[in-house]
């Protein structure tokens, strides 16, 4: 995935009015970092590189027609020293220059002298010299699906140089003036196959990305691709859809936005990628758990005192004289999704609940008042490992009766309890699942490195490096790529 993020056209995309919610932008340096590894894996996987055999016949001074022969000839070792990949309206350019190759075969030849026949037989090695490798390709965008195209591409050998172990005086001319065109054309048209044979596998593995990813056994992210990629000289920005639903459901998009400019400045040029949230991409993940019926818990946990009517006789006196010495269970249920709201290095989030009082009198559940909450919170994000996760920490609240079936309550007494129930109960709560977070879209086996956050204008914007978690292991996608 990484490497197709380097291919995108800025003018082959068709256009289109639906915007992203999570954009990626790759900076110059990990256009780079990219590059290297392809190339890196490229040579890995592409050595050893059989060839096919070579026959000719040709006329030697004094010795007459011979017979010539190449077989198992075998490309196993490749250096590219120098390398660039550029970015312009039709696509993406990789160039790779200055390569030698090195070759091992087998010789044989045979002529007739008089009545006999003539042969013999043996190895020969090749380096190839000033070998260049190029690619234009671009993906196009195909309803939200990534579709690979191989614009261009080639091979071109400078020069080799060929040592013949073995053999007649005359053999070591006779193999040059037979094959040196033969060996250049095959390495050519070798290394020119392995480019197409990548590019339809690892179009084929494009193809069968799925747009959706799987989050947990509630929620999913919608990983559409969107809109037209924005190409620049230094970098390459994408969009994705990025909404959560239902984890079996179809994400449907009520929202629009204009898109934002190109913003990778500051810290981002210092890093690889730049990852931007918008925030209705945490509003939509909280509306599928508020629509789901995940956001209301039976409070534990908190002072025992709290759970028996005891403990409440001097705040809510009538409760204790109604219900003297019952066990209480206490509700805590939100009644809207959370609204979130990302500020300059804030994120400033609402919180709308009840609070249901319950008495356990004689095995009978009975509810006996209820107190409205607005919740205001202040989050912050972090990086665990590939997960975008948070904390969050209360900043204030107001309370108001919402009913009571034992009359009035004292208010501000009985907002003192409650905020011991906030601190001691609901905040650790929330803080225990915000830590785990939720997988940013990074390719596998990719993973940030030296992240950095901020929060700014409506957006979460995370600025990484990145790593590769095993460079002497490649996926069969990944071999799809390094076989061009």
């Amino acid at each position: 995935m990484v490497f197709s993020f380097l291919l995108l056209p800025a003018d082959t995309l068709v256009e289109s009015h639906q915007e992203g919610y999570i954009s990626g932008v790759l900076s110059k340096k990990g256009l780079d970092f990219a590059k290297d590894l392809l190339i890196e894996k490229a040579v890995s996987s592409m050595v050893p590189l059989h060839l096919s055999d070579i026959e000719k016949s040709v006329k030697i001074p004094l010795i007459g027609k011979v017979h010539l022969g190449l077989s198992d000839i075998v490309i196993y070792s490749v250096d590219f020293p120098f390398s660039s990949v550029e970015t312009g309206d039709s696509g993406i350019v990789l160039i790779a220059s200055g390569a030698t190759a090195n070759l091992r075969m087998k010789w044989k030849y045979s002529y007739k002298n008089w009545v006999i026949t003539v042969s013999d037989h043996g190895t020969a090695t090749v380096e190839v010299l000033g070998m260049e490798v190029g690619l234009n390709a671009a993906i196009i965008n195909e309803e939200g699906t990534l579709k690979l195209l191989l614009l261009d591409h080639g091979c071109h050998v400078k020069d080799i140089s060929i040592n013949v172990d073995g053999g007649a005086s005359w053999l070591y001319q006779g193999i040059i003036d037979a094959f040196q065109g033969k060996i250049v054309s095959s390495v050519e048209d070798a290394i020119a196959k392995n480019i197409q044979k990548g590019i339809i596998k690892l179009d084929s593995k494009l193809q069968s990305i799925p747009k959706q990813l799987h989050v947990n056994s509630v929620v999913s992210m919608n990983v559409t691709f969107m809109d037209d990629p924005l190409l620049t000289n230094s970098s390459v920005e994408l969009e994705i859809n990025g909404l959560f639903n239902g984890a079996n459901e179809i994400s449907v998009s009520n929202y629009y936005r204009k898109r934002s400019q190109n913003f990778l400045s500051g810290n981002g040029l210092a890093k690889m990628v730049e990852i931007s949230l918008h925030e209705k991409v945490f509003e939509s993940a909280a509306s599928v758990y508020f629509n789901g019926d995940y956001m209301h818990w039976t409070v534990d946990e908190i002072p025992e005192s709290l759970m028996n009517t005891d403990g409440w006789r001097n705040i809510i006196p009538q409760l204790y004289e109604k219900y003297p010495d019952d066990n209480m269970n206490l509700h805590m249920t939100v009644t809207s999704p959370p609204i979130i709201q990302i500020a300059d290095q804030d994120i400033n989030t609402a919180i709308y609940a009840d609070l249901i009082f319950e008495v356990l009198n004689s095995d009978e559940v009975v509810p006996v008042a209820c107190v409205s909450l607005v919740i205001n919170a202040s989050c912050s994000a972090e990086i665990h490992r590939n997960n975008l996760a948070g904390s969050i920490r209360l900043v204030d609240f107001t309370t108001s009766l919402a009913w009571s079936n034992i009359g009035d309550l004292h208010m501000q007494l009985v907002q003192a309890e409650i905020s011991t129930i906030l601190k001691t109960f609901f905040m650790p709560y929330l803080n225990l699942h915000l830590r785990d977070g939720f997988p940013l879209p990074i390719p596998h086996g990719f993973a940030l490195q030296n992240a950095e956050i901020v929060q700014l204008e409506s957006r979460v914007i995370v600025h990484s490096d990145l790593s590769y978690l095993d460079r002497h292991d490649l996926s069969t996608s990944t071999n799809s790529v390094a076989a061009a």
